[in-house]
């Protein structure tokens, strides 16, 4: 069984695959936050911005089957996904959450890509990864042991004061990035001072140490999912 909270198609929003269409499959559960406001002050990860509680979201829902799951996100991509694939075009599906390697495993992988998918994940690093993904993004929280060792992308929310990008010189990634932290509930008005100081830390950070780009949530800019 997995349980989904939301799946939906739109342009991934940060890190080096920005840009880049993509079906979001957004996994419920979490093993760093139970997802609910009572339990954010004594949870590992207390900055999380986003609901992954419960399968009630757009395209959410529970499937007893991997088969089952890739036909509804492949269902979701605007043309058929395995033509796509034979024509060059490479569909692309981020498994997030939550934390998706609580529900991610092989069989799904190897679903997704029967339906012609690239398979991306984006993951705290708490848990090791099943083969077969196609691109990795480890974003390490607060004082959580991170197992994976080897990513394709390593993004780091900045700053936390348990988890700053010293502490992660030994993961080996193609891509180093910093992502500044927004407040957990954004104001009635839109404007968040939280997160342009920590914008602004962020950028100095970058330019102290070059081996580290700033990322930013465009989609968020833009206004799309």
């Amino acid at each position: 069984m997995y349980r989904v909270k939301e799946a939906f198609y739109t342009l991934q929003g940060e890190g080096a695959q920005a840009g880049r269409a993509a079906v979001f499959c957004r996994f419920s559960k979490c093993n760093l936050w139970n997802g609910r406001e009572s339990g954010r002050a004594t949870a590992v990860c207390d900055f999380c911005d986003t609901d992954f509680v419960g399968t009630d979201g757009q395209n959410g829902g529970r499937f007893d089957t991997a088969e089952a799951l890739a036909t509804h996100v492949a269902s979701l991509w605007p043309s058929d996904t395995r033509s796509a694939r034979e024509s060059g075009l490479r569909p692309y599906v981020v498994c997030t959450g939550g934390e998706p390697l609580l529900q991610l495993d092989e069989p799904l992988i190897a679903a997704f890509h029967d339906q012609g998918f690239e398979v991306g994940v984006e993951t705290n690093g708490t848990l090791a990864a099943p083969a077969g993904i196609d691109w990795l993004c480890v974003s390490p929280k607060a004082n959580a042991t991170v197992v994976i060792r080897e990513c394709d992308e390593l993004k780091v929310v900045y700053p936390q004061p348990l988890a700053m990008p010293e502490r992660f010189r030994s993961i080996r990634a193609r891509h180093y990035f910093l992502s500044p932290m927004a407040s957990p509930v954004t104001p009635e008005d839109g404007r968040d001072p939280v997160k342009a100081s920590n914008t602004r830390k962020a950028v100095d950070y970058c330019l102290q140490h070059p081996q580290w780009r700033l990322t930013i949530q465009m989609h968020k800019i833009v206004g799309i999912d």
